[in-house]
């Protein structure tokens, strides 16, 4: 398996992974880097259609801010919070199941950026309340190849898409 690392200054950047062992290990470079670099958006947007391993991804990222916890998705609960000792806290949110603003508020979600790392399932959902600034993860399927994955990392400034 490979082993991923990066840095701020590698963005924008375009990974191709053929297994979701290799998905997560991008995931926690990216977990790696939020962990050592305060500079960075503690706020993941991400993207992607069904089954593409967002997931995945956030295992790894999860391996490094959270060691030792399983993590689930989750799209009933909208929201997961990872927590380990001597860490910020890794709140883990499904937005599939939002409709609109008002479904978002409901959860409390306003409370929850400043009190650890955000990483959020589904942005295309919610695009009306991204953060000024963001690390957007794009993930997608590369048929015909079940496995191969593009995953795109930039850091974003401002919501452009």
């Amino acid at each position: 398996m490979n082993v991923y690392e990066f840095t701020r200054g590698d963005f924008p950047l375009t990974l191709t992974t053929t297994s979701p062992e290799e998905t997560e290990a991008v995931g926690a470079a990216l977990g790696r880097l939020l962990d050592a670099d305060k500079q960075m958006p503690p706020y993941v947007a991400m993207y992607g259609d069904l089954g593409v391993g967002k997931t995945a991804f956030v295992r790894g990222v999860a391996s490094v801010l959270a060691p030792g916890r399983a993590v689930r998705s989750p799209t009933f609960a909208l929201v997961n919070e990872y927590r380990a000792a001597g860490q910020r806290p890794l709140f883990h949110f499904d937005m599939y199941r939002i409709e609109d603003e008002d479904d978002l508020y409901s959860i409390g979600y306003d409370d929850y950026p400043d009190r650890g790392v955000c990483i959020v399932e589904w942005c295309e959902k919610i695009p009306f309340a991204l953060p000024e600034q963001f690390i957007e993860v794009c993930i997608e399927k590369c048929p015909p190849e079940a496995e191969k994955r593009i995953i795109h990392i930039s850091r974003k400034e401002e919501y452009a898409c």
